[in-house]
Formats: structure tokens, C-alpha cells, sequence
């Protein structure tokens, strides 16, 4: 007997909002699989309000307003049973984040949660990694967003320590170089105190830009990137014009400038925790919701 329900997850970002459709498969005496169905990717950065101004804009609220109707037609083609949307650092930080997301509600239904900075952690670390850091090896788990950065450390198969700091793609995009400065050494410090007595550490890494980068690369999947690779591919991205990366590599408008900062982050926890290579598995803040959404209803 097999039992496939559908699931739908929203992740309001601080560079983009998606809407992850999954198909949960459900089979007595097997592992149950989660099968992404759809992924809709919708360029609305909210960092740039709420990092500069501190205030989510009229002309961003009407555009998520739009994004979620939108996505509830399409969870209603897909014959999405539940769902989830939850936002990260924007709209944690924005002071009429509460009230935002209290109008989206009136218009559309839509109910959103904002997630603290463990919470979205917390998420991202149960997506299904046990493939990956089985064994006696010790992970380095890096997950950037446009206002935020996740790390998690795994070692022998287990969650050794998580923490969320505010060092996203378009939040360094926005800040004054020694903002920057002072958010790199702090992050610094804490990757070098909780990796310094792990051996053997890799990274995974996760966010939009990790895996435009991986594609980029043309490895087989599950196939790791070394850090000369990645090092010598940010050389090249840094010294291209923003509208060459757009025109020659085919990067999106809102991929073509974080994704400098987003490399920029790898290689620097690559270099701070030893790791010479990175896994990049397709997971996510959304893949975590899913799993979430399922595991309520057991």
C-alpha cells in the first residue's frame, strides 16, 4: 500500500520567496521519501527595505501580496493538502514585519510565521543529511540567505552546535565595509572555536547561490567542489561587470551581484574550519518545512 500526499512550503527570504511543492511518499516498511514536485522562485528582495530602511515598502508588500495569491493557485492546481510559509531576516528585522504580514492575511489567507534566527536553523538541520555525514567525518553545515547565515557543526553522524548570524548576501551588499568587517571576524571566531579539535571536516552548503554555483561547475551530483576550484571561479565572478555575469553567464538580475558576497561566505568557512571541499545537496529552509509538515500529522 502506498500513500502520496502533497505538501507545500513558502520561504519568504530576504533576496527571493519560493514555493516548494513536494510529493510525500508513504509506503508500510520503507523509509518515507520526499520528492520535490515544484519549485517557483519569485525575485522580490525584501533585504534591501528592511536592512536600509527598516520598513517592508508599499510597492513590496503589494508585490508579496500578488506572489501569494499567486502561490495559492498554484497549491490549489497542485492539490497541495497543507502548507506552511514562514519568513527568515528580513522580515524579522523589518519594524512593520508584523503588520505586513497581518495584511497578507486579511487579503489572501495566507498565514505567515516569523521565524527567529534558531528556529530557521533549527529547520534547515533536520533536512534529511544522514547520507552525508554518516560516519566518523565531521561536517560544516553553511546555509546562506540574503540576511542571514546558518551553521551547524555534524560530527560522528550527530548535531554537535548551530548558530544564526546576520551575515546574508544582501545584507553585505547594504552594510559599510567595516560593518562587514566586524560580522566576518565574529563568524571567524566561532567557526575556529567549534571546528579547531574536528578532523577531516568538509562543508555542505546550501542557498540558491551554492547551487548556481555548482551547476555552474558541471560536476556530477553528490560530487563535492574543492576549494581551489571555488576560489578560482570567485577570481573570475569578482572581475567581471555585473552586466557581463547577467549577459555571458546567464545569471538572474537578482543572482548576478550576491552571488560575490554568497562565495565569498563559503570560501571563508572552507578556509576558517580546514575543509578543501564542499558537498552542495539540494536542501533547503523549504525542504525543512515539508519535513516539518509531515512529521506534525504522525
Amino acid at each position: 500500500m502506498i500513500e502520496i500526499k502533497k505538501y507545500g512550503a513558502i520561504d519568504i527570504g530576504s533576496n527571493a520567496i519560493r514555493l516548494l511543492v513536494s510529493n510525500v511518499i508513504v509506503q508500510e516498511g520503507k523509509e518515507t521519501q520526499f520528492k520535490k514536485s515544484a519549485l517557483i522562485r519569485v525575485p522580490i528582495r525584501l533585504g534591501a527595505d528592511a536592512f536600509v530602511s527598516g520598513i517592508i515598502s508599499e510597492e513590496n508588500v503589494s508585490r508579496m501580496i500578488d506572489a501569494m495569491e499567486a502561490f495559492k493557485l498554484l497549491m490549489k492546481v497542485h492539490k497541495v493538502e497543507r502548507f506552511k510559509a514562514c519568513a527568515t531576516s528580513a522580515m524579522r528585522e523589518a519594524f512593520n514585519g508584523e503588520e505586513v504580514i497581518k495584511k497578507i492575511f486579511e487579503k489572501t489567507g495566507v498565514k505567515i510565521s516569523i521565524i527567529g534566527g534558531k528556529e530557521e536553523a533549527a529547520i534547515i538541520a533536520s533536512t534529511d543529511l544522514k547520507e552525508l555525514i554518516k560516519g566518523t567525518n565531521s561536517y560544516l553545515y553553511v546555509d546562506v540567505g540574503g540576511g542571514s547565515t546558518e551553521f551547524t557543526v555534524f560530527s560522528e553522524g550527530k548535531m554537535v552546535t548551530s548558530k544564526s548570524f546576520n551575515m546574508g548576501t544582501v545584507r553585505l551588499l547594504n552594510n559599510s565595509k567595516a560593518e562587514n568587517k566586524e560580522i566576518f571576524e565574529n563568524v571567524e571566531r566561532w567557526i575556529k572555536k567549534n571546528t579547531k579539535d574536528l578532523k577531516r571536516i568538509s562543508l555542505i552548503g546550501s542557498g540558491g547561490n551554492i547551487n548556481k554555483l555548482f551547476k555552474m561547475s558541471g560536476r556530477m551530483e553528490g560530487k563535492p567542489i574543492s576549494f581551489v576550484y571555488l576560489n578560482a571561479q570567485y577570481q573570475f565572478l569578482k572581475q567581471m561587470s555585473y552586466q557581463d555575469r547577467i549577459s555571458e553567464l546567464s545569471l538572474n538580475p537578482d543572482r548576478a551581484d550576491v552571488i560575490i558576497p554568497a562565495t565569498k561566505i563559503y570560501l571563508s568557512a572552507m578556509k576558517w574550519s580546514g575543509a578543501t571541499k564542499i558537498y552542495v545537496p539540494k536542501i533547503g529552509l523549504s525542504d525543512g518545512i515539508i519535513k516539518s509538515l509531515f512529521y506534525e500529522t504522525l
